[in-house]
């Protein structure tokens, strides 16, 4: 019988630092997406005050503005196009995201994986619960089950950067899993639960330029890496087409671009010079579409899904005494670290996995409390359960807005207080870093 190697024996870690590589790709994401948070934010603070000012009549008549061609299904709303049309580019980089993960990111290697990915579930089905249980005896409501249940990484991250935290590797990894199996979950469900009729013949069509896409990116992968301006004059119009079908299928459109993100191939090709010659087309393409996504998309998107009329304090009140509202804060605030922690716990005890030793549980609550942010994907859930403008979908948007800023708030108590002990477990991993003087492969502008 073979003997066991150190990687196959070895305990799988809670908080597990992860390889060096991944750390330094991670850490460069997160970079991006404190910007994109900040523009997020601002984006969400304009409409609220549009929304509540004696102009709210101009923000709701520029919200409901129509555009488009009817016969293809395309007149919407502007706020339709923002979460049909723009939000698909967030929802590419996931696609994107996911496939990097599972394919060449830490997360390919099941015992480094499940106990994240099995956090991040219990971040998922606790809150839904919670949601449920205060919503069990209305229907209507009911619906909106899946709205607590989704991570904001950029807003997450906005809110580090506003704390100044210097969070370990091992803790953004941790996040950044969060919120990948986060987004993975909802996809689903947006795909599986939302959908209520599908027209087969669109659907079928679609599979058309998917296909090319995928040919395309597949053997010309060199191609692509090397010319940029080749991706939007040659792939983004064949993605556009793959977006008007899925839309006119009845499937929500955001789930054309994770589809076309999950064709992007991850790894160099051999002819290339392989996977250690420097970043695969997917990353290259995360390069090009990220500051897209993080300062026009969704920024746009949260600008016109955001605003709300709340009606003064009285209409504050109201809206939080309403069982939306209140599930959806119960879930974020309180299922979020509930779930995460607790699912994390009973993993170290199933499978003894140790929590590492720069870290204790309460580094494992700042974070579960970070994530408790579901702005983004919850005010587009929230949409696609009760509609745009209804009293429902209003009450929703004030408990996403209200849940975040208490999970931003309460999280930065806790994290602060670990900041001296973070800046410690920083400077430990530097002084790794130059001593096994591995090469940063993911900060070359090499091609595909």
């Amino acid at each position: 019988m073979a003997a066991k190697t150190p990687e196959s024996s070895a305990k799988p870690k809670v908080l597990g630092r992860g390889s060096y590589a991944e750390a330094l790709r991670i850490g460069e994401i997160l970079r991006k997406e404190t910007v994109g948070g900040a523009l997020l934010v601002f984006a969400a603070v304009v409409a609220l005050i549009w929304a509540n000012s004696p102009a709210a009549d101009s923000y709701f008549a520029l919200r409901d503005f129509t555009v488009g061609y009817e016969p293809w299904h395309l007149e919407l709303s502007l706020g339709a196009w923002a979460a049909d049309g723009l939000l698909a580019v967030f929802f590419f980089l996931v696609g994107l995201e996911l496939k990097r993960e599972f394919v060449a990111g830490d997360l390919r290697s099941p015992r480094k994986a499940m106990v994240p990915v099995a956090a991040a579930v219990g971040g998922v089905v606790v809150p839904a619960l919670i949601y449920a249980a205060i919503n069990w005896g209305s229907p209507e409501t009911l619906h909106g089950w899946a709205i607590p249940t989704a991570t904001d990484i950029a807003f997450a991250v906005a809110v580090l950067a506003v704390i100044g935290s210097h969070l370990p590797s091992a803790l953004r990894i941790f996040l950044l899993t969060l919120a990948v199996v986060d987004d993975l979950i909802a996809i689903a469900i947006i795909a599986f639960v939302y959908t209520e009729e599908i027209h087969t013949t669109a659907l079928l069509l679609a599979l058309i330029p998917i296909v090319l896409y995928a040919f395309l990116v597949q053997k010309f992968r060199a191609f692509f890496g090397k010319h940029r301006i080749a991706m939007w004059v040659i792939l983004l119009p064949i993605g556009l087409v793959a977006w008007a079908l899925v839309h006119a299928s009845g499937i929500h459109a955001t789930i054309a671009g994770v589809v076309l993100g999950f064709t992007v191939p991850v790894r160099r090709s051999q002819a290339s010079g392989g996977p250690g010659a420097g970043p695969g087309l997917a990353e290259i393409f995360e390069h090009r579409v990220r500051p897209v996504s993080a300062g026009i998309a969704v920024p746009v998107f949260a600008f016109f899904s955001a605003g709300v009329a709340i009606g003064g304090v009285d209409g504050f009140v109201s809206a939080l005494g309403d069982s939306v509202a209140i599930g959806i804060i119960a879930g974020l605030v309180l299922g979020k670290p509930i779930g995460i922690v607790g699912t994390t716990w009973l993993m170290s005890k199933l499978t003894r996995a140790e929590l590492d030793r720069s870290f204790k549980w309460v580094d494992l609550l700042g974070i579960s409390v970070l994530a408790g942010i579901g702005f983004t994907v919850s005010l587009l859930v929230a949409e696609l359960s009760f509609g745009l403008g209804t009293p429902a979908n209003d009450h929703a948007k004030v408990a996403i807005l209200a849940a975040s800023l208490l999970a931003a708030l309460l999280a930065s108590v806790v994290l602060r207080t670990r900041n001296r002990h973070y800046r410690r477990i920083e400077a430990e991993e530097q002084v790794d870093a130059d001593h096994d003087g591995i090469p940063d492969v993911y900060q070359k502008n090499g091609s595909e």
